[in-house]
């Protein structure tokens, strides 16, 4: 008897998309990734808490507001990322819904220059709509995957722009941080730059993407939506759809489950983006050599990581890849928090006469090969449990979760540092890894994929 997963998936076949393609859909990673870098990341939170809010010594208050900024932003995105993703696969209008997320990035990004010392509203204003433009365009982007290639295949795609982003990243913030000097109070007048910098690299560097790649051209997955005529006609049509999912949820309940691993995981992973750079100024203490060393550093091993682990998971499973990737931030995150007693302990025992910040730089360097191949893995096991004629709209739900969990874990941590401090909070992102493996353990891939393709 015929293998019915074989059978399925046969039927459905997806050829490769041209090199060209690929190529300007993962320019798109590259592009953007000067805005999570440099703004979120690197650059800007770090003056957001340390000038603009600048309630020093232990900026808890800083901290509190950017975890509210970003909150905000990505309550948005959970709010229209799904019935957007369910009009662009209806109408075929995917690039057009990417192109105003682009711009909307590009222009509030730019705007980050007027911000002075003290301007907390503008600043959390334009965070708020800069990240939103930014995440949602991730969900946006993502959307196009499953039509570049089969299945088997999309690890290697996924992996390939990830590694591209991370190019990227190191190219805007070396670039910009070699014109502008280093991240430090004194230095505010230069570092102002970083927004309409980062804005014209988002700008520059993702022209390849509108003008190689493709709007997939899906067979839609619902029909009996009559004519359209209007707008609203357009909005009853993605609500329509999305009904027709949630009616039909136990179909895709292995897709719920890693979207329910993937919640608690993108949690922690949202932590440490938006706080390794806070945690290594306020906690750390760390010198700008340091500072810069481990910029370089992790987009080197998540670069690494995201193209080496997308090679791995299309001969052992995204599955497998993404568990191991979990266990990989675990131990990380370990090693971060207890960095201040590891180095007392390494100097200890071995005789050494380690620093913080170097043992803290190590600690960098294992989360940055795990911060790439965690989100690739992710996002290529979305595709294979996704149908392609709802891709817009699944990944819309992918982009709801990763969303929502930025927003949990980002106040979550917020909130214990205020009471706590922000060493003993950090444990929080160790709680979530955890949380996720177990839950990840429970899908069942291969029952996913055929799910999707039948």
């Amino acid at each position: 008897m015929a293998d019915p997963r074989n059978a399925a998936l046969a039927s459905v076949a997806r050829p490769m998309a041209s090199k060209r393609e690929i190529f300007g859909w993962a320019m798109f990673d590259l592009a953007n990734q000067a805005y999570t870098t440099l703004i979120i990341t690197v650059v800007f939170g770090v003056i957001f808490t340390r000038v603009i809010v600048g309630d020093g010594p232990d900026y808890r208050l800083g901290n509190l507001l950017w975890s509210v900024s970003l909150a905000v932003s990505y309550a948005l995105v959970i709010l229209i990322a799904p019935i957007c993703g369910a009009i662009m696969d209806h109408a075929a209008v995917k690039k057009r819904f990417l192109f105003a997320s682009y711009l909307l990035t590009v222009i509030s990004t730019a705007c980050l220059y007027f911000v002075a010392p003290g301007q907390i509203a503008l600043a959390m204003t334009l965070i708020i709509v800069s990240n939103f433009g930014y995440a949602v365009g991730e969900s946006f982007i993502a959307g196009f995957l499953p039509s570049l290639g089969p299945p088997e295949k999309l690890g290697r795609i996924s992996g390939f722009g990830w590694a591209l982003g991370y190019v990227g990243g190191l190219l805007a913030t070396g670039f910009v941080l070699l014109g502008l000097g280093g991240i430090a109070e004194d230095n505010f007048a230069n570092l102002r730059f970083v927004g309409p910098l980062a804005a014209l690299f988002f700008l520059v560097g993702a022209i390849p993407t509108f003008l190689w790649l493709r709007e997939p051209r899906v067979q839609r997955a619902s029909a009996g939506h009559g004519p359209v005529s209007s707008r609203l006609d357009y909005l009853r049509i993605g609500f329509n759809r999305m009904a027709w999912t949630l009616a039909r949820l136990g179909r895709f309940r292995d897709l719920g489950l890693f979207l329910g691993s993937l919640f608690f995981a993108m949690a922690g992973l949202s932590i440490i983006i938006s706080f390794a750079f806070i945690y290594g100024d306020q906690i750390i203490r760390w010198e700008p050599l340091y500072q810069m060393l481990m910029f370089v550093l992790t987009q080197i091993t998540a670069a690494c990581g995201a193209f080496l682990f997308g090679l791995l998971q299309d001969r052992i499973g995204a599955k497998r890849t993404y568990n191991l990737t979990l266990l990989l931030w675990i131990a990380a995150v370990a090693m971060i928090a207890a960095t201040p007693q590891l180095t007392l302990m390494l100097n200890h025992l071995a005789g050494l006469s380690l620093q913080p910040q170097q043992v803290f730089l190590g600690a960098g360097c294992m989360a940055g090969f795990g911060l790439g191949s965690l989100q690739s893995s992710a996002r290529a096991l979305v595709g294979r449990l996704t149908p392609l004629g709802k891709a817009a709209e699944f990944f819309g739900f992918w982009g709801m979760t990763v969303k929502l969990a930025a927003i949990f874990g980002i106040l979550g941590l917020g909130v214990l540092q205020v009471r706590f401090g922000l060493q003993l909070s950090v444990l929080l992102c160790l709680v979530f890894f955890v949380a996720a493996l177990i839950i990840a353990l429970t899908v069942n891939e291969q029952r996913g994929e055929v799910a999707a393709r039948i």
